[in-house]
């Protein structure tokens, strides 16, 4: 894990670990940012060694969003929708997915905690959408992840407002899933992560497909797609029934 990483990835015992590695900078998001999460996030795809992934910040925030000077700069990412497709590939990740969220959660920090299976937040972070304060618009997902998540009254309150809430009040609303004291959020999270590695990886990951694909069909289509058994049984199916 290289120290100067915008991006570092460490392994432990099952859990992959992504830590937003600009702590001056408040982690915020910049084209180069966005290359070296998609090099982790495309690997982790493939590593069916690693069952579950954390995504934190360095320092004293989880990320303050995108990076305006970097924007008013014009860095550039590799491809026009790079950054938006990296986000769309850590929802898509197989494994579950925890953002872990401390001190400040803005904007497009925002948008790669939506792209997680669950939020859990220090109680104090502030979390919020500032595009409007900036006259940007979302081209990251916030616009259907954010109403997805907490309704789209409440996405529009928070997205026409521009308003910081904080963790306990996220929580509240469900846009985090768990508001903890924040001297005990890394121990949440790895309680949650440590449940789900208890489990079978391959149900987790087909879980998680069934889940994706039902959103896009109707009720009915996804009653009977879930019948079919689309993606098959764990490979470790076996092993556990005769352990049981």
């Amino acid at each position: 894990m290289a120290d100067d990483a915008l991006v570092q990835r460490n392994d432990l015992d099952g859990i992959a670990t992504l830590t937003l590695n600009r702590p001056d900078k408040l982690n915020a998001l910049t084209p180069a940012s966005f290359v070296e999460l998609r090099t982790h996030i495309d690997a982790l795809a493939e590593d069916d060694s690693i069952g579950c992934v954390v995504l934190e910040g360095a320092g004293r925030s989880f990320c303050a969003g995108n990076d305006l000077e970097s924007i008013a700069a014009g860095e550039k990412a590799p491809s026009k929708h790079y950054a938006s497709e990296t986000v769309d590939a850590l929802e898509q990740l197989p494994q579950p997915t925890i953002a872990q969220i401390h001190g400040h959660c803005f904007t497009g920090g925002l948008e790669l905690a939506l792209a997680c299976d669950f939020l859990f937040a220090a109680e104090s972070t502030k979390l919020g959408d500032t595009h409007g304060q900036w006259g940007l618009v979302p081209v990251w997902g916030m616009s259907v992840r954010l109403p997805e998540r907490i309704g789209r009254s409440a996405a529009k309150e928070l997205m026409f407002t521009a308003r910081r809430i904080s963790g306990t009040e996220a929580a509240e609303i469900g846009l985090v899933d768990r508001a903890v004291p924040d001297d005990l959020l890394g121990e949440a999270v790895a309680v949650l992560a440590g449940e789900i590695l208890m489990n079978s990886r391959g149900t987790n990951r087909i879980v998680k497909k069934l889940i994706a694909a039902q959103a896009d069909l109707g009720r009915t289509e996804a009653l009977l797609h879930e019948r079919e058994r689309p993606f098959g049984f764990p490979e470790d199916m076996a092993e556990r029934m005769k352990s049981s």
